[in-house]
């Protein structure tokens, strides 16, 4: 048996689907919703997975960038046209549509290599644990879509 915590954000965010053959190609936007889901076997000190606080931390400076601003392809043929005219609102996806499970995976990975950075930090305010599994990001697109990246075989 083991404990699961979710935090969640929301984020309004744009992409372009560039390979994509109807209107994705085309710009639109999604009020997105972001979970992170952590797992471990026993409880901390606190009795607690992992303190939200934590997610929190690691997160919200980098789920920031994508808050009003549109992902992109650079392949596609209007990305040098964007990016010139909003600069560090348009998020770079080299020669991949930033689909949402792209972004999914884009997210889970920087998460994953953020919490190995605080865990290994001598000054957390809220300790976590090694053994501390991050299990999956799930990105929804919509109320009733959502993509997720994990490495785990659920």
């Amino acid at each position: 048996m083991a404990y699961r915590i979710c935090k969640s954000f929301e984020i309004e965010s744009g992409h372009m689907l560039a390979k994509h053959p109807d209107k994705c190609q085309f710009p639109h936007g999604h009020t997105r919703k972001v979970e992170f889901v952590l797992e471990a076997d026993t409880l901390d000190q606190n009795d607690m997975v992992c303190d939200f606080k934590v997610v929190r931390d690691t997160m919200a400076g980098f789920l920031d960038q994508y808050d009003h601003a549109m992902c992109m392809n650079t392949d596609d043929p209007q990305y040098s046209h964007f990016k010139a005219a909003y600069g560090e609102r348009i998020i770079d996806f080299v020669k991949t549509d930033p689909t949402t499970e792209v972004i999914a995976k884009v997210i889970f990975d920087f998460f994953k290599t953020r919490l190995a950075e605080y865990a290994a930090r001598a000054d957390m305010r809220y300790p976590i644990r090694p053994s501390l599994k991050v299990i999956k990001v799930r990105l929804w697109e919509t109320s009733s879509s959502w993509a997720e990246y994990s490495e785990e075989n659920l």
